[in-house]
Parts: C-alpha cells; sequence; structure tokens
C-alpha cells in the first residue's frame, strides 16, 4: 500500500526529474520514492513523446517532408533526456559485445568512452527509428503524432516492468540500484495493462483497428525489451542505470517498428 499512497507529486517529481530534463526537482530520493517514480514513469514518456509529436507536425506545417519531421521527432527524446538513454544503450551494446565476465563486462560499461558495439548498435537503432517514423508519418501526420507519443510511453513503461521485484541491480550504487525491485509485480502488471488501455483508446480515435494496431506496438515494445532485460540480467547479474537505458530504446524502437509495419 505504501506504493500506492505514494504515487502523486512524489512519484512524478521523481519520474521527470530522473528521466526527462524538464525542470522539475526531485523532493525524495528513497525507494517508496522510487516506487512510485517507476510507476508515473509511462507519465514522463509521455510527455515527451508529444512534444516529439509536435516538433513533427511542426516541421511539416512548415513544408518539410515526412523524413525531416521524422528526424526531428526521433531528436527530441535525445534532447529531453540528455541523451542519457541512448548512452545507457551504448554502454549495454558494448557489455554484451565483450562477452567478458559480468564483472568486466560492467567495468567496460561504466567508461566513458563507446566502443564499436556501441557505435553500431546507436547507429542502427536510430536509423531504424527515423525510418519507421518517416513511414508513419508518410501516411499522415496523425499517424507519426501517434507514433511518436506511443514509443515515449513505451520506452518509459519498460523501465516500470523492469523494475518489477525479483529483478535485481548488478551495482550496489546508481539509478539502477535505487530503483531496482522496487515495484511489487502486480503493480507493474497493472501499470502495464492500464498504460495499454489508455493508449489503445487514444488509438481508437484515428478509426478502423487503430487501437489493435496500438495495442500491439506496445505489447511489442515490452516484449523486445522484456528479451533484452532477461539476457542482461543472465549476462550481468542484474540491472544498471545503462541497462534501464538501453531497455528505454529497445521498446521506443521496436513499438515504432510495429506500428510502421502493421500501419
Amino acid at each position: 500500500m505504501s506504493s500506492l499512497r505514494t504515487v502523486g507529486p512524489v512519484g512524478i517529481r521523481f519520474a521527470f526529474g530522473t528521466l526527462t530534463v524538464l525542470p522539475v526537482r526531485v523532493t525524495r530520493w528513497d525507494r517508496d520514492a522510487a516506487r512510485a517514480g517507476m510507476l508515473c514513469a509511462p507519465l514522463a514518456g509521455l510527455v515527451v513523446g508529444l512534444c516529439a509529436a509536435a516538433l513533427g507536425g511542426l516541421l511539416l506545417v512548415l513544408g518539410a517532408g515526412p523524413l525531416l519531421a521524422a528526424v526531428g521527432s526521433a531528436a527530441v527524446p535525445a534532447v529531453l533526456t540528455r541523451s542519457l538513454h541512448l548512452d545507457g544503450l551504448a554502454d549495454t551494446a558494448d557489455g554484451l559485445g565483450s562477452a567478458k565476465p559480468a564483472e568486466d563486462a560492467l567495468r567496460i560499461m561504466k567508461q566513458s568512452d563507446i566502443g564499436p558495439f556501441g557505435v553500431i548498435t546507436l547507429l542502427f537503432v536510430l536509423l531504424a527509428q527515423v525510418a519507421a517514423l518517416y513511414e508513419l508519418y508518410g501516411h499522415g501526420w496523425v499517424h507519426g503524432a501517434a507514433g511518436a507519443a506511443a514509443a515515449g510511453v513505451a520506452a518509459r513503461l519498460a523501465l516500470t516492468l523492469a523494475s518489477r521485484t525479483g529483478v535485481p541491480a548488478a551495482r550496489p550504487e546508481g539509478l539502477g540500484a535505487m530503483v531496482a525491485a522496487t515495484v511489487p509485480v502486480r503493480h507493474a502488471v497493472t501499470a502495464a495493462v492500464l498504460v495499454t488501455a489508455a493508449c489503445a483508446a487514444a488509438g481508437a480515435a484515428s478509426g478502423g483497428y487503430g487501437a489493435l494496431r496500438v495495442a500491439v506496438a506496445l505489447l511489442a515494445g515490452a516484449a523486445a525489451a522484456e528479451l533484452l532485460l532477461r539476457h542482461c540480467v543472465r549476462r550481468f547479474g542484474g540491472v544498471t542505470g545503462d541497462v534501464f537505458g538501453a531497455l528505454a530504446e529497445t521498446a521506443a524502437t521496436a513499438t515504432l517498428i510495429a506500428l510502421a509495419v502493421v500501419s
């Protein structure tokens, strides 16, 4: 019950203060606040996604084509997170690609430079995001905007699910250790169901099979992030802040690809 009671201002501040660069001050830094923050993470993702959609729409209004709108929408999440999730993706790719024992891989991930695995992963992930958004914007602004918003929500929903109890931290310090295993499984599942239902309802506004497309895309994003999460737990012994960043980017990319395929 404590996690439910603290979902509110404390959770929203924690989610926006740690997952975005928006000027929101984190008033509490403890496990209860982290639990509430991870439950509120999809809300932060929605704001990021709507900002991405807004820039894409503005570029289209100004006369740009769907490709430039796609690039703009892909850039907004990076800007609003100081590229921390992309950096986490690159570091996680370097750690996994090293094929070294967990302790050595974690040390590689903590280094400030980016290795070849990280560079290649960033390249293909960003290309995939832009290509998928280009396909969506090619069908109209509504499709592109919905994709950008859904990707933002999916990215942070993956963090909620990865913070569930039973998923340990790989290190005793850092954001990963603070949020790891804070969210009861039933609350994580409830959040996933509610977020998916809300996004599907919004998707229904586009008519046709909009609700089904959005729901399938979110499930695809969650499934892709879950596969990566399990692999990282096996390889590293748990999660880190970098792994959380990689999960967010993986979920966002898989969601966009799914929407582009089914649209």
